[in-house]
């Protein structure tokens, strides 16, 4: 088995849980994702321990592997992360390339053609698309490498929500605000809007689990 064949899988299987056709709790069955992807048994288990490394994936004893269920502490650290890398993003904007600029612009573009077509999951993708921009304006691979990990473990984190067009539609007016700010060189303001919109965000979503008594 080659290990290259292994990591695809695992990226294969991260980019549908970023997508949200894996959501917390479910279970990877070997048979099922070895017919799919058509791969070994061996390989999909190579797959799963590098998932295990991601705190995506949970191997549970004698039971299989399942998508991890986040905890209020593992939100609080992934909205810490993003926090810092998503500042660094915006701090590096003025120097950015223009291409990781529009980029910005265009992830929130998209959000909104996905909201007229009331396709909810799909603005959740383009918002994580967005902030995946945000944090490339500092054009660093290694901010880059962690902020796609990070990515999937916040789509577990959205489905914590219970309704996703609640969640994301007041933030659609935000990400705009924040692109324009970008556009307009008001660099201080964006990170400031920044981090009142992620401390608002991590709210929502420790508010839902604990009213889910989690």
């Amino acid at each position: 088995m080659a290990r290259s064949t292994a990591q695809r899988v695992a990226t294969t299987l991260r980019d549908r849980i970023e997508g949200g056709d894996l959501p917390p709790g479910t279970q990877l069955s070997e048979e099922a994702l070895g017919r799919d992807l058509g791969v070994s048994r061996n390989t999909l288990r190579e797959a799963f321990r590098l998932l295990v490394h991601e705190s995506l994936v949970v191997h549970r004893l004698h039971r299989g592997v399942f998508v991890r269920v986040l905890d209020p502490a593992d939100v609080h650290d992934i909205y810490r992360m993003r926090g810092a890398l998503e500042t660094a993003g915006v701090r590096a904007a003025a120097t950015a390339p223009h291409a990781a600029r529009e980029a910005v612009s265009e992830a929130v573009t998209r959000a909104e053609q996905a909201a007229r077509e009331g396709d909810w999951q799909e603005v959740g993708s383009a918002d994580l698309r967005f902030h995946r921009a945000l944090a490339a304006l500092a054009g660093s691979a290694r901010v880059d490498a962690a902020m796609d990990r990070l990515m999937a473990e916040l789509r577990l984190a959205f489905h914590e929500m219970p309704s996703p067009r609640r969640f994301h539609e007041p933030f659609m007016a935000r990400n705009r605000t924040l692109a324009a700010l970008l556009e307009q060189g008001e660099y201080g303001r964006a990170e400031a809007e920044l981090t009142t919109y992620l401390d608002d965000a991590l709210r929502l979503i420790l508010d839902a689990m604990r009213e889910a008594g989690r």
